[in-house]
């Protein structure tokens, strides 16, 4: 009975430290400036959003929060790096869609974005936009479906390059649509867009900040949006969903990772810090100039959503057979 006795107190007198030490850290977190690492060039969106949120933390939390930038292999490198840091909530990651992509993507991964990180809190999503030349005769996603099937292998649709969102939002409507679509990847959104503008390729899902002016100019055809609402930008564009596509949403999204194992209090300052920032009517203002929505929640629901991306997108590229090229 004695033994058994001090047993249960030197497990209740652990589990008092434990819990009063974590108390104090997350007292004191942070004590120290924070690094976050974005694995794409300075100037870019992922890098804009990164900075403006940044800025906001850093007045929050009281200690320097400094934006490195390592980009390389669609956001990989910084991802490997932030995975072997310690998991003290000081090294945070840009986590983005990439990531989900890469999941199933990359053969040379050295973690798993569901087990080796905690998704702590979105920033922003911006939808992808199905658009057409406007030298092509078509106006409804029926009528580039019909044209497609009359035509197969003809039409032709661009990306960003092998493995971007844009390309497996094309190859997700090919396994959505039955169509048969040639894929041809560019190096960058910018020559990407210029083609289909020239008509040069007929089609592809444009991220909408980045072709939101070619489309209000009417140099490309908008024909639906790839999410659950419309956009403010484009109130007459229907949804894939109403355009006969349920479950069709491609969404460019980003926001705070952490290296599996960080203390769920420091967890929960970070949510609780960016969710503050996101309230902020400047910042909403900010963000829905880029064409998107302002993010937020939960841990818990930011990590189901990255789950089912991976999930997504994993199936999209086994079915496809696509590969890093």
């Amino acid at each position: 009975m004695t033994v058994m006795f001090k047993r249960a107190a030197l497990a209740v007198l652990s589990f008092t430290m434990l819990s009063t030490a974590s108390a104090v850290y997350a007292d004191t977190y942070p004590s120290k400036p924070i690094t976050f690492v974005v694995g794409y060039p300075p100037g870019g969106a992922s890098d804009v959003i990164t900075r403006l949120i940044a800025g906001h933390m850093q007045t929050a939390l009281k200690q320097p929060v400094i934006v490195k930038n390592q980009p390389g292999v669609n956001g990989n490198i910084a991802t490997e790096e932030v995975a072997k840091a310690p998991a003290d909530g000081y090294t945070l990651l840009l986590g983005t869609i990439a990531n989900a992509i890469n999941a199933s993507l990359l053969k040379n991964i050295h973690h798993d974005v569901n087990k080796d990180f905690i998704p702590v809190v979105q920033f922003m999503s911006s939808p992808s936009v199905l658009v057409v030349t406007s030298k092509l005769p078509v106006k409804t996603v029926d009528e580039l479906v019909a044209l497609a099937k009359q035509k197969p292998g003809a039409l032709s649709y661009a990306s960003t390059g092998s493995g971007s969102s844009p390309h497996l939002a094309g190859e997700l409507f090919k396994l959505r649509t039955g169509t048969d679509l040639l894929h041809v990847p560019y190096k960058g959104a910018a020559p990407a867009l210029t083609d289909v503008i020239a008509g040069h390729v007929q089609t592809g899902f444009k991220t909408a900040l980045s072709a939101l002016p070619s489309m209000q100019d009417g140099s490309i055809r908008p024909l639906a949006v790839a999410d659950k609402q419309r956009m403010p930008d484009l109130p007459d564009v229907p949804t894939m969903a109403e355009a006969g596509y349920p479950d069709f949403e491609v969404l460019s999204w980003n926001g705070i990772f952490v290296p599996a194992g960080t203390p769920p209090e420091v967890v929960q300052r970070l949510n609780a810090t960016v969710n503050d920032i996101l309230k902020d009517p400047e910042i909403d203002k900010r963000i829905r100039g880029m064409a998107g929505r302002p993010g937020g929640g939960t841990p818990e629901a930011f990590r189901a959503f990255v789950q089912s991306e991976t999930e997504k997108w994993g199936e999209v590229i086994r079915k496809n057979n696509i590969t890093q090229q």
